[in-house]
C-alpha cells in the first residue's frame, strides 16, 4: 500500500499549507496593524484575517461541481498554483489593499485543499486504511501551523520582525506542493473511470495497489457509477457446488481454477429478507426492542450488523474475506494463461478494453432492463467478459450439429450452467466483500422470456450455517451464509431476450460507453433528488453544522485568556520574552498538545471507527465543557480556577481533533456516489465555511450579552445535540469500499422492508 500512503501523504500538504497560513496571520496582524495603522480602522483589520476565509467560501461554491467536470488533480494543481501566488503577492505587498488582494488568492487555495483533497484520498485510498489516511489532513494541518508558529516566535525575537517574510514565506512550501501535483500525484481512478478512461484508471490503480492484477476494482470503479436503483438485500447460504444438489434458484460462483465452482442457493424467505437475519436485524426484535432502536435510522442499524457480525476476530476492515476461499479475481483472463478467470472471451481468451468494440447486430440484441429505450452499449469485463448467456434453443440445434456458439464458448471450460440455474462470478473488492454478478431470467408482461444481469455485494455473516442450518466455518466442504447487495448493473445492462439468433453477447464493450450512459441519464445535480443520495447529503451537511457550533472556535479565541490565568504567560515573561513572542509561543505550545491525538485518531480510525470514536470523544467535550462553566461560574480560589480551565482546554482539544475535528470530513468524502461526489463535497463544504464565519463573527457578540459561560453553555448544548444525532443516523463506514456505502443509503432511503418490521 506504500503507492496509495505516498500519494495521500503528498496531496496533504495542501492541508499542512492551510494550516501554515492560519498560523501565519495571527502572529503578523500584530504588526501589520502598526505598519498601516490599523488600530483605528478595526473594519480594515478584521478583512486582513477574514478575507482568505472568504475567499474559501466563495471558491468551495463550484470547486466539487468542477472537479467532477474536470478531474480532482487539475484542481489540486490549481490550489498550490494559488497558494503559491499568494505567498508571493504577499512577500511584496506595497500597501493593504494588494495585501487584500493576496489574502484573496491564498484563500482560494485554501478553500480549494480543503474541499478536494479529502476527496481525492478517498478516492485512491484502499478500504483498509482510508481513514488512517483521510486523517492525515488534520495531522498535516496542525503540524503546519505548529511549524509556523516556530518560525513566527524566531522571527519575533529579531528586533524588528518583517509581517511580509511571516507571511511570504509561504510560496516555499508551496512551490515544493506544486511540484509533486504536476509530476507525482495521479488522477483519481474513479473519476477516469467516471470519465471512459478506463486504461489510464488501470494503470494509476496499479502503481497505488503496487500489484498488476486489479481488475476487481476496476469493476467495483464502474458499478459504482450509478447512485440510484433499486437494491435489494438478499441472504444467501454460499458452499461447493456438488453433483447432488437441487440446481433450482441457486447462484453459481465459479472459481479461478477449472473445475472448482460454488454454490449460492437464496435462503428461505425471499428477497429482502436478510434484513432480519443476515445483517442481525431479527424481525421484531431489532425495531421493536427499544425507543432507541425504533428511532436509529435503518442504515445505521444495517452497518452496525455488519460490523458487528464479523466472523472470526472481527477485525473487520484489517482482515480478509473467508467467504470463499478459493475465489479471486475473475477478470484478468488474460493474466492467467490457460484460462484461470470466470469466462474468456471466445475461444482465445485474450481481451483488450482498447481493441474490442460491439457489434451494432449484437446490440440491437439487448433491452435495458430498465428502459427499452436505453440503448446505450454497456462495457463488460474489464480484462475478459465475466459471464455467458445460457445456451438458446437455437444453439442447442448448433451443439447438436457438433457447432459451438460463440456465446458458449468461454463457458465450456468450466462447467455448462443448466436452464433455471442462475450463474455468477466474482472477486474480492476489499473489506472481506466479494463482487458478483448473476445471470436471472423473467418472463415478461408480453410474455417474452429475457435474461439479464444482477450485481451483487457479498459478505460473508459471522454465524455461519449450512443449507439445512447445520454449523459450518467456511472451509472447504462447509457452508457459509452470505448477505448480499443486489441492484441493475452498471457494468452488464442489456436484457438477452432467450430463444433469438447466437450471437455473441454484448458483455465487453467498449468502457467509453458506461460514462456515455451515466451521462445520459441527466445533469449531475438531478442526482441529488435520489433519495440515497438525499439521506447522505442530509447526514453529511449535519454533521458539518454541529462540528462548527460545538465550541472549537469558541475554545481557540479563549485559550490564551485561559493559560494566561494559568500563569504560563508570566513564566514565559520571566524568561525575557516580549508580550508579542509570548502569545505566539502559547498558541504554538496549545497546537503541538494535538498532534500526538492526531496520531492515536489515526491509529484507531479503521480499527475502532469514525462512529465509535465520536460516540467516545462527544461525551469528553461536552465534560470539559462543563468544567468551563463551573470554573467561570462558582467562586474558587485563582489557582484552582487556572488548573481546571487548562486541564479543560487541554482535554477538549485533545479529544476534538481524535473525533469531531477530522471524522465530518471523512464521513463526507466517504458517503456519496462518484458521479456527484465534488457537487454534495461542495455542498458539505460551503455549509462548513459558512457555519464558521457564523460563529467566529457571533462570538464577541455572544460574550458581550450572555458572557462566557453562556457561551460554553450553548456549545455544550449544541454537543449533546450532536451526541444524540451521531448515535441515530451517523453509520460506521470503516473498510467498506465507497461502492458499497452509498447502497446501504439507497437501501436505508427506503426504510426497512415490511418483512423486517413483522
Amino acid at each position: 500500500m506504500r503507492g496509495a500512503v505516498l500519494v495521500a501523504v503528498a496531496a496533504a500538504i495542501g492541508n499542512l499549507l492551510q494550516g501554515w497560513d492560519n498560523a501565519t496571520i495571527a502572529g503578523a496582524v500584530l504588526y501589520i496593524k502598526r505598519e498601516f495603522h490599523l488600530e483605528t480602522q478595526p473594519a480594515i483589520e478584521g478583512l486582513v484575517v477574514a478575507t482568505s476565509l472568504i475567499g474559501a467560501t466563495i471558491i468551495t461554491t463550484f470547486s466539487g461541481p468542477v472537479a467532477d467536470v474536470v478531474g480532482r488533480r487539475p484542481m489540486l494543481i490549481a490550489s498550490s498554483l494559488l497558494y503559491f501566488l499568494g505567498g508571493l503577492t504577499m512577500l511584496w505587498s506595497p500597501n493593504v489593499y494588494m495585501l487584500l488582494l493576496a489574502r484573496l488568492v491564498d484563500g482560494f487555495g485554501v478553500g480549494l485543499a480543503v474541499t478536494l483533497v479529502p476527496v481525492y484520498i478517498s478516492e485512491t485510498a484502499p478500504p483498509e486504511i482510508r481513514g488512517l489516511l483521510n486523517t492525515l489532513p488534520q495531522f498535516t494541518g496542525s503540524f503546519g501551523m505548529c511549524m509556523s508558529y516556530c518560525m513566527i516566535f524566531a522571527m519575533t525575537l529579531n528586533p524588528d520582525p518583517s509581517w511580509r517574510t511571516m507571511l511570504g514565506v509561504l510560496f516555499a512550501p508551496s512551490l515544493i506542493y506544486l511540484l509533486l501535483t504536476v509530476f507525482y500525484l495521479p488522477e483519481s481512478p474513479r473519476w477516469l473511470v467516471s470519465k471512459g478512461r478506463m486504461k489510464e484508471a488501470r494503470v494509476v490503480l496499479e502503481m497505488l495497489r503496487g500489484r498488476e492484477d486489479v481488475s476487481g476494482e476496476m469493476a467495483l470503479l464502474v458499478e459504482g457509477l450509478g447512485s440510484a436503483g433499486e437494491t435489494e438485500i438478499e441472504e444467501y447460504v454460499v458452499g461447493p457446488a456438488d453433483g447432488d444438489q437441487e440446481q433450482r434458484d441457486t447462484v453459481t460462483l465459479y472459481g479461478p481454477e477449472q473445475g472448482l465452482s460454488w454454490v449460492a442457493q437464496p435462503v428461505a424467505g425471499g428477497r429482502g429478507s436478510m434484513l432480519g437475519s443476515a445483517l442481525g436485524l431479527q424481525p421484531g426484535s431489532a425495531r421493536q426492542g427499544s425507543m432507541f432502536d425504533m428511532m436509529k435510522d435503518p442504515v445505521v442499524a444495517l452497518l452496525g450488523s455488519v460490523h458487528e457480525r464479523l466472523p472470526g476476530d472481527g477485525a473487520g476492515s484489517m482482515r480478509g474475506s473467508t467467504l470463499f476461499p478459493n475465489l479471486g479475481s475473475m477478470l484478468s483472463v488474460s493474466e492467467r494463461p490457460g484460462g484461470g478467470g470466470a469466462a474468456g472471451s471466445g475461444a482465445s481468451g485474450a481481451w483488450d478494453e482498447e481493441s474490442v468494440a460491439p457489434d451494432d447486430d449484437d446490440e440491437d440484441e439487448y433491452l435495458s432492463d430498465d428502459d427499452d429505450d436505453d440503448q446505450a452499449a454497456a462495457p463488460g469485463g474489464l480484462e475478459a467478459p465475466l459471464l455467458s448467456r445460457q445456451s438458446t434453443e437455437v444453439e442447442t440445434r448448433a451443439n447438436n450439429k457438433n457447432e459451438v456458439p460463440r456465446s458458449q464458448s468461454s463457458m465450456q471450460r468450466f462447467s455448462s450452467v443448466g436452464g433455471g440455474v442462475d450463474a455468477a462470478s466474482t472477486m474480492g473488492i476489499g473489506g472481506g466483500w466479494q463482487l458478483a454478478w448473476k445471470w436471472t431470467e423473467k418472463v415478461g408482461p408480453d410474455g417474452v422470456k429475457r435474461g439479464g444481469v444482477k450485481r451483487m455485494y457479498l459478505h460473508e455473516e459471522g454465524v455461519p450455517g449450512g443449507a439445512d442450518g447445520a454449523a459450518g466455518a467456511g472451509g472447504p466442504g462447509e457452508y457459509v451464509h452470505a448477505a448480499a447487495l443486489v441492484s441493475q448493473s452498471m457494468l452488464y445492462t442489456k436484457d438477452v431476450l432467450i430463444g433469438q439468433s447466437p450471437t455473441e453477447p454484448a458483455f465487453a464493450n467498449p468502457p467509453e460507453a458506461v460514462a456515455t450512459k451515466a451521462a445520459a441519464s441527466g445533469p449531475p445535480w438531478r442526482e441529488l433528488l435520489e433519495p440515497g443520495v438525499r439521506h447522505a447529503l442530509f447526514c453529511g451537511v449535519m454533521i458539518q453544522i454541529l462540528q462548527q457550533f460545538s465550541g472549537i472556535n469558541g475554545v481557540l479565541y479563549y485559550t490564551p485568556q485561559i493559560l494566561d490565568q494559568a500563569g504560563v504567560s508570566v513564566l514565559l515573561a520571566g524568561l525575557g520574552l516580549s508580550a508579542d513572542s509570548t502569545a505566539i509561543l502559547i498558541s504554538g505550545l496549545t497546537t503541538l498538545l494535538m498532534m500526538p491525538s492526531i496520531g492515536i485518531a489515526m491509529r484507531l480510525m479503521d480499527v475502532a471507527g469514525r462512529r465509535s470514536l465520536l460516540l467516545w470523544t462527544i461525551p469528553v467535550l461536552i465534560l470539559s465543557l462543563l468544567i468551563l462553566i463551573v470554573s467561570n461560574v462558582v467562586p474558587m480560589d485563582t489557582n484552582v480556577h487556572a488548573a481546571l480551565s487548562t486541564v479543560s482546554v487541554i482535554l477538549y482539544f485533545c479529544t476534538f481533533v481524535m473525533g469531531f475535528g477530522p471524522i465530518p470530513n471523512i464521513l463526507c468524502a466517504e458517503i456519496f456516489p462518484t458521479r456527484v461526489r465534488g457537487l454534495c463535497i461542495a455542498i458539505c463544504s460551503l455549509t462548513f465555511w459558512i457555519c464558521d464565519i457564523i460563529v467566529t463573527y457571533s462570538l464577541p457578540v455572544l460574550l458581550n450579552s450572555i458572557g462566557l459561560a453562556g457561551v460554553f453553555g450553548i456549545y455544550a448544548c449544541v454537543c449533546c445535540l450532536a451526541l444524540v444525532f451521531v448515535a441515530l443516523k451517523v453509520p460506521e463506514t470503516k473498510g467498506l469500499p465507497l461502492e458499497v456505502i452509498i447502497e446501504f443509503f439507497n437501501v436505508g432511503a427506503k426504510g426497512l422492508p415490511e418483512k423486517a418490521l413483522d
